[in-house]
């Protein structure tokens, strides 16, 4: 029998939910190459369901802005009404499922893609304004290598500058993040560095960041010491004023950002998540399925002082975006966010407003001195991509309001506010 991709990946998600990795990997396998289903991997009660299902068109993520694209040994996507749809695989599927479970890696465990279209690349190369450079680095440590671009505004800055470090989502890099988030322009306005860390397909066949696995969970281990080496590299070569130094990221990005702001809370002033999950919502692929969904009961944020004692000391300030229509990661992980951020705070303000085509709830959260300590945006309507981003990236929303500004913005509330006590 055959299965379209969501029914399969229900029956996968239960078949991993009980260890079964090589059956769900086979199924999400025959479903997505078109070939017949074999019943013996389908687990119990939803067989009869599987049969009634045939040859129906797979529409793999609707939040993606409409453009002529075309996936690599995947066959072309088309524009519709209903959003991106691909046409009919012909081929067997050839490689690693980069949209789901992917190669076994990590002692067994399952590459895990948050999105769930690959191959998405900018249409055009970024513009770089005159003066300013883009420039190709690499760093490594103990825990292994990764490369990043690094943006260096043509402007002259005022005094030290402050450094943005942006962590793609998956099947993104640095480029098409750059893209998509227009941070750069913000950058070049502010005369902020801008830094975008690359995920490699040898830590993941998805180029997601590893945020679901312990070992990338932890202060000194993993990628978040290699993304903390980027950045305090990055501090001592280009004389960064270590007071902002900030980290932002989209979907496994946003998930890794809330990894860094729990465990290097000491070495970012701020952290943005978009479309992201919390700090140890998840420890392995099942948990990670799972927090996906909206099932998981996240540690969070609350985490980090019981993790590394030697890191107590002020909360870091949380801006958080999502999609109330995210199919792909469950928008409750944006409250879990929130609530582990504004633990023990009670001073709370909520308006909404509607900005171009997508109305929004803006919610503040400040301490018992009026500092803001964590500030909610809820994008009524939009799906899996970063708010009010460009078209010339993936995963974007140019309908919704700026997340980047709104992000820089939050970033930079502080410094003025004590710049004015002052």
């Amino acid at each position: 029998m055959k299965m379209d991709l969501a029914d399969a990946m229900r029956a996968a998600t239960k078949l991993t939910r009980d260890q079964k990795l090589m059956e769900a990997t086979q199924l999400l396998q025959s479903a997505l190459s078109g070939r017949e289903v074999v019943p013996s991997v389908i687990p119990h009660g939803q067989a009869a369901e599987a049969r009634a299902i045939e040859d129906r068109v797979i529409d793999l993520t609707p939040n993606v802005a409409a453009r002529d694209l075309t996936v690599p040994s995947q066959g072309k996507l088309e524009a519709s009404s209903e959003g991106l749809r691909p046409q009919p695989l012909t081929n067997a599927w050839s490689g690693p499922l980069e949209g789901l479970v992917g190669t076994l890696a990590h002692g067994k465990l399952g590459i895990l893609n948050l999105d769930a279209l690959a191959g998405l690349k900018p249409r055009k190369a970024l513009e770089i304004p005159e003066g300013a450079q883009f420039l190709s680095r690499s760093f490594t440590c103990a825990a292994g290598s990764r490369s990043y671009k690094l943006y260096i505004p043509g402007r002259h800055a005022i005094g030290r500058r402050g450094l943005i470090v942006m962590l793609h989502g998956g099947t993104q890099d640095g480029d098409d993040f750059a893209a998509g988030t227009r941070m750069n322009d913000l950058a070049e306005k502010h005369g902020l560095l801008v830094a975008y860390p690359t995920q490699p397909k040898a830590a993941n066949a998805s180029l997601c960041w590893n945020w679901f696995t312990p070992e990338n969970q932890i202060r000194g281990t993993g990628e978040p010491s290699i993304i903390a080496g980027i950045t305090k590299d990055i501090i001592a070569t280009y004389d960064v004023d270590p007071a902002r130094v900030f980290v932002a990221g989209l979907s496994a990005g946003g998930a890794m950002a809330a990894v860094m702001g729990a465990t290097y809370p000491d070495l970012y002033a701020a952290v943005g998540i978009h479309s992201g999950l919390p700090y140890k919502s998840a420890a392995d692929l099942p948990s990670a399925f799972a927090a996906m969904r909206g099932d998981a009961r996240p540690l969070g944020l609350r985490s980090r002082k019981s993790h590394n004692a030697a890191n107590d000391g002020p909360r870091i300030r949380t801006i958080v975006f999502h999609g109330d229509a995210d199919n792909i990661v469950h928008p409750s992980n944006a409250k879990n966010i929130v609530g582990a951020a504004k633990e023990g705070e009670s001073i709370e303000r909520a308006d909404a407003r509607h900005t171009a085509n997508r109305a929004h709830t803006r919610t503040v959260t400040r301490d018992k001195t009026g500092m803001v300590v964590v500030e909610q945006w809820l994008i009524h309507g939009s799906g899996h991509a970063w708010s009010g981003g460009s078209r010339d990236g993936t995963y974007t929303d140019p309908h919704g309001p700026d997340a980047s500004s709104e992000m820089l913005r939050f970033f930079l509330e502080e410094q003025r506010e004590l710049a004015g006590a002052e």
